[in-house]
Parts: structure tokens; C-alpha cells; sequence
């Protein structure tokens, strides 16, 4: 289960649902508040009444099916077999090829919110650069020194709208030592990205 743990007892409460719409609904539910410790009360109340259930075993359910959520887009599952080889083996059948084609349904719809919801880190855009020189001493063997700038176009994309900063220039002057220990270090970032690659 990788680091995230399922509690699949809860989940046996599902057998009481009355429709397959009802499980959706709940699997919905569940996805929607899984970061808090139960969903409203009001939701609650419903469910706990729409399966015959105590309130506490109710939020039990809705907390399992957040785990279980968790689980597969952790996992990176991507149809429903994959989905369904999260479950334990003596899991009940029906229910779990149920729930299963449910929650693989709904895999790229939730996996794009979960990234959504997200605060991402300022993004390269676009980048120029330019060799300069300029005056490092008073010695006129060493009047000029060549540098690098490098000019980086960053776009914030933050996930709140209202503190969006749109896109901004940064300015960044390197020497010709700098320069070869930030190359070098591209250089092991794009081979370890190639290694990376390779696995999939």
C-alpha cells in the first residue's frame, strides 16, 4: 500500500447501500472532503440514515474511502484492474469490482482537481542570454572579464486567482566558473531525467 493505509473493514457497510448511484455518490463524497475528518453534518446525517448505520461508523466509511482514493492515485492506477489489485484478496468480490469501476470512472477527473488544488512552483517560461564584460580591478590585464547573463521569464502559478502575479523577469549575472558548476549540474539533472524516462 505503499505510504498510504487502508482500512478496508468500513468499507463493508457499502453492502447496504440500495443503488449503485448511492455508492457513487458516496465515493464522490469521500473524495471531496478527504482532507477533513468527516464531511458535513448535514451529509452525515443523510448517509447515516440512507444505510442504517451509526454516525460513527459513517464517518469510519467516508474516512476508508479516502484512504482508498489516496491509495489509487498514489499507486498511479490507471484502469480498473489496477484499481482493483489495491484491495486485500479476501475482500468481497462484488464489492470490490464495484467500487473499482467506480473509482476508475472517476481517476482523471480527480487526479486533475488534486493537481488543481495544488500550489505549483513558479514555472520557466522562457529564457535569453548574453555575454558581457566588465572591469574587475585596476590592472589593465585584467580590465576585461567576461560574464554571462542570463535572463529567466518565470510565470507564478499559484492556484489562487486573486493572488495571481502573472509572469516576471529575473536577471542573473554568471561567471565563467559559475556558469560551468550550473551546466555541470543540468547536465546530471537531464541525465537522471533520462534514467527516469527510461523506466516507464
Amino acid at each position: 500500500m505503499g505510504d498510504v493505509e487502508v482500512n478496508f473493514k468500513p468499507l463493508g457497510h457499502l453492502l447496504k447501500a440500495g443503488s449503485k448511484d448511492q455508492v457513487q455518490r458516496l465515493c464522490s463524497q469521500a473524495f471531496m472532503y478527504r482532507d477533513t475528518t468527516s464531511p458535513p453534518q448535514e451529509i452525515l446525517v443523510k448517509e447515516t440514515k440512507n444505510l442504517g448505520i451509526e454516525a460513527n461508523d459513517a464517518v469510519l466509511l467516508f474516512q476508508s474511502l479516502a484512504c482508498l482514493i489516496r491509495a489509487v492515485l498514489f499507486q498511479v492506477c490507471t484502469d480498473v484492474a489496477s484499481v482493483a489489485a489495491v484491495f486485500p484478496e479476501n475482500f468481497h468480490k462484488n464489492l470490490k469490482d464495484l467500487l473499482s469501476k467506480i473509482i476508475a470512472e472517476n481517476l482523471s477527473d480527480w487526479r486533475s482537481r488534486m493537481i488543481g488544488s495544488q500550489i505549483s512552483l513558479p514555472k520557466l517560461v522562457d529564457f535569453d542570454w548574453r555575454v558581457d564584460t566588465k572591469c574587475s580591478s585596476d590592472s589593465l590585464s585584467r580590465m576585461s572579464v567576461p560574464t554571462c547573463i542570463l535572463q529567466l521569464q518565470i510565470e507564478d502559478n499559484s492556484s489562487d486567482s486573486e493572488n495571481l502575479t502573472g509572469s516576471q523577469s529575473l536577471s542573473v549575472e554568471l561567471s565563467k566558473e559559475k556558469l560551468e558548476a550550473m551546466l555541470d549540474g543540468l547536465g546530471k539533472i537531464r541525465d537522471q531525467l533520462s534514467s527516469v524516462a527510461k523506466k516507464k
